[in-house]
């Protein structure tokens, strides 16, 4: 189980490397998250070690948000200065993630054609 903790760790590494090298727009973790999905893909299923240990970390992922709040309360006065633009931004990206999800379920749920091209 170490060796895919260290694995996805490295892919961790990896996205951090590649956003900061090429200047990317996105999170490293995203990046990260990116590079071991395809690997995932080309492999074709999840091990199953690397199931128990991505499992653990999500039963224990609301440890990694004492940060994150510890975060927002020592910025808590910038949050109250900057109320509406903030909360236009969640109320916005919401409702945007909410959508796309919505077609993608849709466009991906879509009745297939009988004929799927064998003769």
């Amino acid at each position: 189980m170490l060796g895919y903790l260290t694995v996805i760790f490295c892919c961790q590494l990896l996205g951090e490397l590649l956003a900061t090298t090429l200047a990317l727009p996105v999170p490293g973790p995203v990046c990260g998250m990116a590079i071991l999905f395809t690997g995932l893909l080309v492999r074709g299923s999840i091990p199953q070690d690397l199931a128990a240990v991505s499992g653990a970390l999500l039963g224990n992922l609301s440890l990694l948000f004492i940060p994150a709040g510890v975060g927002v309360m020592l910025h808590a006065a910038l949050l109250g200065r900057d109320w509406l633009p903030i909360s236009a931004a969640l109320i916005i990206s919401t409702v945007l993630t909410i959508a796309v999800t919505a077609l993608l379920m849709t466009w991906l749920d879509a009745p297939r054609s009988e004929d799927d091209g064998k003769n």
